[in-house]
């Protein structure tokens, strides 16, 4: 009979426990992965295997919520030789990056295919499986073998490299009452100490020990002895009064009648080996390790954090609490860190708790009893039904029992830290010294990160107030100024945005301008903020709670909810169940309203929000205040020079002819006007036509000295005395004689003034009669059909500078086929550098506009002029063409 060979690799694994979780696509779901993971093979006690599992899981879910964008299912499988986990996304069509001789190996720090490489360097085996709804990606990971009933075994070692103790080791084995007092010191003791029982029994160990006060750290003997293991180092005072070194672990028990004490085994520092425990997970190439190969003690803070310690706050809180629920047993575990003032703590990590909900949760540092009263002191509340509301962090959640610690830098408090279980008295004040202990370890380690990250942020936010001041620094114009604020803050400081703008102190403020970080929910949110009563125009600086958007919204998903489910109102809702708990869910976090306050009034409100149970931090709503300030100040620049170029373009039009231009039979005219400002500035020149009487029509252009009221004043004197005089019946030089008095009657304010008036006759003959007076300005040119261009009259004195002038007018005869040309300096004083266009320029430029009409001379020359320099015009211009047309052939 030959012998039965037995292949176990083809035996099929006996899974012995299951557990499995579905993650919907969304970002958070892969640090809840991880927790779902962490906590199963925990509670498995698989811990050796618990980073690796955890670290390929974060990798494949977020292939999974992030890259293919589907639900991620997790399956965890126990069986007699390790641990099995599949990762499975609802995309089967997306390709699975693969590895080959013929490829090039994807790089590490790659988004895509890294999962896959941690599986292969990581995982004992691996693979992917495809159904026709799904891909399966799984993993291996074999439990190390350790011999039956050993906790931890070492390697076997050389002898030189065994530690070094002397040729008889003494333990010292001492026992502490609950009083503190020794009850039992035996001979090695009496060896090492030099004291003899009766000298020693029934005194306190305090009375002996050398404890080492490292500042910060807040645990003593006494502390010491009243947790349930501690192992570490302190002194012993012998009997010659010196200190010998000791290494000890104590172990808390109690004897068959209930009692309670402490066993203390103490030996020689350098032969602490003998007693010391090893790390529970030890890294290779750990700094831990490192320092007891050189014999140095190991950080205590790495002791608990674990090796390599996370380089960023937000990770290294989050291993805090996590081992902090993992060390007390608990079911959930959560830290707050004092704000930048320090009058309050905000939630910075949790674990077991809906994190979303609670992240930023800001209470005060000192409030009344029943809240957080006792957070500059360890505390323990067996029972939270008993004191409804004693930790509100925790209302709502199911925890019962919690025990929370102070985090303390030199005496200030810095922070707290906190474990809950779902059971009723679950701690006690042992755990709570445990607990303290833990936090005092990693309290320096923890503010050190606050203040680096702290920092980062001022320097971060100084950043965004330079680059927020310069964008609102660099338009003036309302509507822009509205948009870059909410543009500014979303998504950066808040997921969404509204802007209230204040009229004045007797108007409602008005909903101005709403931004939400995905743009499909923008209308949902501005429709139910329309719906809302705005915010009170206070002007109190700072941040304040605004709770109507979210009410609002959760009442409008519920009335959704029960209309879907047949239960309310028959009434068809104005806008679809997915849109309304849409809306919901995107304004159902923490909104907060910050006063725009300019020139001591309320101008308007800026309203920030976060959406399902998010809170701001308190650094960001200082953040937000600064950018207010800064935001109110350009929103009422934008206002008032909104105003002002709305006065000056309405004085403006004033002094300009109203349009159209009156129709003169026989003539074409053409006018341009070009002002240089800006909108916030009144031309200078100004242009006229208009009927005198009998078929007579006037016609002025003229510049004012300067811009501004008082050039607008003279302009607006100019025009309208033009009209009055003329249709008086004076001829030209009165009518400019008598606006050279009226100028001069200004005084201070008056202003020269030159300008171009002329009278217009048209003939039977097809021809034009002009009469022109040309008081300063630059002359008329005369374009004849020949192409040649000559003046049209000669200069005479300007007005507003002489009491008495002698003016006198000049006959021009314009024949069919003429045009007639007057502009202002503006055309040519035109300069680019040290030329000028000038009037030879402004000839030669009317001498190629030979039988064009005179909207296209006047165009031409506008041409001319823009084209001459690069830069834009400084001065105003005005163009006024006169044409006589020829006459149709028959």
């Amino acid at each position: 009979m030959g012998e039965q060979i037995t292949d176990t690799r083809m035996r099929r694994p006996v899974i012995t426990a299951r557990a499995a979780a579905t993650f919907e696509p969304v970002g958070r779901s892969v640090a809840t992965a991880r927790a779902f993971v962490r906590d199963t093979l925990q509670g498995w006690g698989c811990a050796d295997i618990v980073d690796d599992a955890v670290v390929l899981t974060s990798e494949l879910v977020t292939n999974a919520v992030v890259h293919a964008g589907t639900a991620a299912d997790v399956l965890c499988l126990r069986n007699d030789t390790g641990v099995r986990i599949s990762v499975a996304d609802r995309y089967p069509e997306r390709e699975i990056p693969l590895q080959n001789a013929g490829q090039v190996v994807v790089h590490p720090d790659r988004e895509g295919g890294r999962g896959l490489l941690l599986c292969g360097a990581l995982a004992a085996r691996w693979g992917v499986e495809y159904t026709a709804a799904q891909k399966h990606v799984w993993f291996q990971l074999d439990l190390p073998d350790r011999p039956a009933g050993t906790r931890s075994a070492g390697p076997a070692l050389p002898v030189d490299a065994l530690p070094v103790a002397d040729t008889r080791v003494r333990v010292a084995v001492i026992q502490i009452d609950r009083g503190g007092c020794i009850s039992f010191w035996n001979e090695d003791a009496q060896d090492l100490f030099a004291y003899d029982p009766e000298q020693v029994i029934g005194k306190p160990l305090t009375d002996f020990a050398a404890w080492p006060h490292t500042p910060g750290t807040g645990t003593g003997i006494a502390e010491a002895l009243q947790l349930s293991r501690w192992e570490g180092s302190y002194g012993i005072r012998g009997a010659d009064g010196r200190v010998v070194p000791v290494y000890a672990s104590h172990l808390r028990v109690r004897d068959a009648d209930g009692e309670a004490s402490t066993v203390c085994l103490l030996v020689r520092d350098h032969e602490r080996a003998i007693l010391q425990s090893p790390p529970r997970t030890p890294a290779p190439d750990s700094a831990s390790q490192a320092a007891q190969a050189e014999g140095r003690p190991s950080d205590p803070f790495e002791v608990f954090i674990g090796s390599p310690a996370p380089d960023d706050l937000d990770g290294l809180l989050q291993r805090t609490v996590e081992r902090a629920r993992d060390m007390l047993d608990g079911d959930a575990a959560y830290l707050l860190l004092a704000t930048d003032d320090e009058t309050e703590l905000e939630v910075r990590a949790s674990t077991g708790l809906p994190s979303a909900r609670q992240r930023f949760a800001r209470v005060p540092v000192e409030a009344g009893s029943g809240r957080y009263g006792s957070a500059r002191m360890p505390a323990v509340h067996e029972d939270l039904t008993a004191v409804p509301g004693a930790v509100p962090l925790l209302s709502g959640t199911g925890m019962r029992s919690v025990v929370t610690v102070p985090l303390k830098v030199e005496g200030r408090l810095t922070g707290s830290l906190g474990v809950a279980a779902e059971s009723a008295g679950r701690y006690t004040n042992e755990e709570a010294l445990r607990l303290q202990f833990a936090a005092d370890r990693i309290a320096l380690a923890v503010e050190r990160a606050r203040l680096t990250e702290l920092e980062k942020l001022r320097r971060g936010s100084l950043s965004f107030l330079v680059e927020a001041s310069d964008l609102l620094a660099g338009t003036l114009d309302r509507d822009q100024t509205l948009a870059l604020m909410a543009q500014m803050t979303v998504p950066t400081l808040a997921t969404w945005c509204a802007v209230y703008t204040v009229a004045d102190q007797a108007s409602e403020p008005e909903l101005s301008y709403v931004l939400h970080e995905d743009e499909d929910r923008i209308d949902g949110l501005k429709t139910l903020l329309m719906k809302v009563d705005p915010p009170e125009p206070v002007p109190t600086p700072g941040a304040r709670v605004w709770t109507a958007p979210s009410d609002a919204a959760h009442d409008a998903a519920l009335r959704t909810s029960m209309r879907s489910l047949g239960l309310g109102n028959s009434a068809r809702p104005s806008t679809g169940p997915g849109t309304t708990l849409a809306t919901a869910s995107a304004v159902g976090g923490e909104t907060v309203v910050l006063p725009l306050v300019a020139r001591n009034r309320v101008i308007g409100m800026l309203t920030l929000g976060k959406p399902t149970e998010e809170h701001f931090r308190q650094e960001i709503l200082e953040l937000a205040e600064d950018l207010s300030r800064r935001a109110a100040l350009a929103l009422d620049n934008a206002r008032l020079y909104s105003e002002r170029t709305a006065i000056s373009q309405s004085l403006q039009r004033s002094l300009l002819p109203p349009e159209p231009l009156p129709a003169v039979p026989g003539v074409e005219v053409e006018v341009i006007y070009r002002a240089a400002g800006e909108g916030n500035e009144v031309g200078g020149d100004f242009y006229d036509l208009f009927p005198i009487h009998d078929g007579a029509y006037g016609f002025a252009i003229g510049d004012v000295c300067g811009t501004g009221p008082e050039a607008a004043a003279v302009t607006g004197l100019a025009r309208h005395a033009l009209r009055l005089l003329a249709r008086e019946g004076l001829g030209g030089p009165a009518v400019l004689e008598r606006l050279n008095a009226a100028i001069l009657d200004e005084g201070a304010r008056s202003r020269f003034l030159t300008l171009l008036y002329g009278e217009l006759w048209p003939q039977d003959d097809g021809s034009a009669l002009l009469k022109v007076v040309c008081a300063g300005h630059p002359l008329p040119l005369r374009l004849r059909q020949d192409g040649s261009v000559e003046p049209a009259a000669e200069p005479q004195p300007l007005l507003g500078v002489m009491d008495d002038l002698e003016l006198y007018e000049q006959t021009v005869t314009l024949d069919p086929g003429d045009v007639l040309l007057c502009v202002t300096d503006g055309v040519t004083e035109r300069r680019e550098g040290t030329r000028m266009l000038g009037d030879d320029g402004l000839t030669d430029v009317l001498t190629t506009c030979t039988g064009l009409t005179a909207g296209a001379v006047a165009t031409r020359v506008l041409r001319a002029v823009e084209r001459f320099a690069a830069e834009p015009a400084s001065d105003d211009m005005a163009i006024l063409a006169l044409r006589v047309p020829e006459p149709q052939a028959s």
